[in-house]
């Protein structure tokens, strides 16, 4: 019997929220043993201190919270203004194999992770360990390189500085988005190449990597040579091959269960059908109806809670003001201002 104190224990509904500060429906929702996570997105970002006034209140709720963005760089990062224009994982890849500097790649996930540390956040949904340069119409310069073997040595580079700031990472988004050109927000991709053509490729990150992620985010992909079942349904892919095969042993989330790609049963069947899968965490964005509805079914199911969830919680809380003019900080940010020239 463990001996698990309840405020370690965090639900399995990561959510998103609609503004700059939370309403009163939201509070009531957040206090929900069911939900365990907030993901942030660009509409609730108005200024640094904003969201961390915003992170505090959310804590006032409860401690037992993840506070989640994709702060990825390029064109994925949700914060802009008082927070360091990133480049695109594509653009950092290029830069450190043409200038033979590897470490760029660590400074830059120490101060992406940093400044969000700073600021009240638990993770960055990064890094993207897709293999890909101009395949897929999602992933594209979001990926290191089309070259796995550069994908690894790239993101260890870039993880090693996250958890030097204090961040633990996700590698996302397995077994890999870059094969194929379909765009899993808006539709339900499917990839037709076999297990060993991914072992060789596009899962050979996350194998390399396993025992430097905390999390794994799955995709909405169908590989229907390995399983009839999109990825984050799958109890083969979740379990026989991440858990079993890879031995990779942290967290595992959802992508998000309103994208197109998670196809078009309820909510409630999706995130039901996710967790039975092996993940331990499910994603519902952008969709209020959907969040109301999986957690009150989680409720009356009685889902159990999850004690991994802690693993992701940040172990560090530098100051913004320390931050702000720090040497290292200031060294990185004018490297950063060659890549991509």
């Amino acid at each position: 019997m463990t001996n698990t104190k309840s405020e370690d224990l965090f639900g399995r509904v990561m959510l998103s929220i609609e503004g700059t500060s939370l309403s009163l429906y939201e509070k009531d929702l957040i206090s929900s043993s069911q939900v365990g996570g907030v993901i942030f997105f660009s509409r609730n970002f108005i200024s640094r201190q904003q969201i961390a006034d915003l992170c505090d209140e959310i804590f006032s709720i409860k401690t037992n919270i993840l506070i989640a963005v994709d702060q990825e760089g390029g064109r994925v990062q949700r914060f802009d203004k008082e927070f360091s224009k990133l480049p695109s994982m594509q653009e950092l890849g290029d830069y450190s194999i043409k200038n033979n500097d590897f470490e760029i790649c660590h400074d830059v996930g120490w101060l992406m992770s940093s400044e969000l540390l700073a600021s009240g956040i638990d993770i960055s949904f990064a890094p993207v360990l897709d293999v890909d340069r101009d395949t897929s119409s999602i992933i594209g310069d979001r990926a290191f390189s089309d070259n796995p073997d550069l994908v690894s040595t790239l993101a260890k580079k870039f993880i090693e500085g996250m958890n030097t700031a204090g961040m633990k990472a996700t590698g996302k988004h397995f077994p890999g988005h870059g094969g194929i050109f379909e765009d899993s927000h808006i539709t339900e991709p499917s990839d037709n190449r076999n297990y060993e053509d991914l072992l060789n490729r596009d899962i050979k990150p996350f194998f390399d990597l396993k025992d430097k992620l905390g999390a794994v985010m799955s995709a909405h992909i169908i590989f229907p040579k390995v399983d009839d079942k999109s990825v984050g349904f799958s109890s083969k892919w979740l379990k026989d091959i991440l858990r079993q095969e890879i031995h990779f042993n942290g967290v595992v989330f959802s992508d998000d269960l309103s994208m197109k790609g998670s196809g078009d049963k309820s909510f409630c069947s999706k995130a039901m059908n996710s967790i039975r899968a092996g993940c331990d965490m499910v994603l519902v964005c952008n969709h209020p109806d959907g969040v109301l509805e999986v957690v009150n079914y989680f409720e009356k199911e009685n889902v159990s809670l999850s004690e991994k969830i802690i693993t992701m919680k940040k172990s560090k809380f530098p100051s913004w003001n320390d931050l702000k003019n720090n040497k290292k900080r200031l060294e990185i940010l004018g490297i950063i201002k060659k890549i991509g020239d």
